[in-house]
């Protein structure tokens, strides 16, 4: 997928201890994928899980230690390097960074 637009969600097998009660990254980045699927269904995308505890990469290994470093809740969605949403995602505030990258909804 050539210039498609990159969703990594960080996060782990175990969950962070005030995000107990919501899904956990894994099931995140599924229901993003499906969300934005039918919110953008022209775009061409991918939302990547990425497990802090095994990152694939450099780039992915010091962002993991970053949301360690700086105590964020994950899941932590990132769009361009971004962070978008923390914790609990909120999924107009993913659209709305989704559109400010020059993507159309269909309404």
């Amino acid at each position: 997928m050539s210039n498609s637009l990159i969703i990594k969600v960080y996060g782990a097998e175990q969950k962070c201890a005030s995000c107990v009660h919501l899904p956990s990254a894994k099931e995140t980045a599924e229901w993003l994928e499906a969300a934005i699927s039918r919110k953008f269904p022209t775009t061409d995308f991918q939302v990547l899980y990425i497990d802090m505890e095994k990152p694939g990469n450099e780039a992915d290994q010091a962002f993991s230690v970053r949301i360690i470093e700086e105590d964020l809740f994950y899941p932590v969605v990132v769009i361009d390097g971004e962070v978008v949403a923390e914790g609990n995602p909120n999924l107009k505030t993913i659209y709305s960074k989704i559109e400010q990258n020059g993507y159309g909804a269909v309404s």
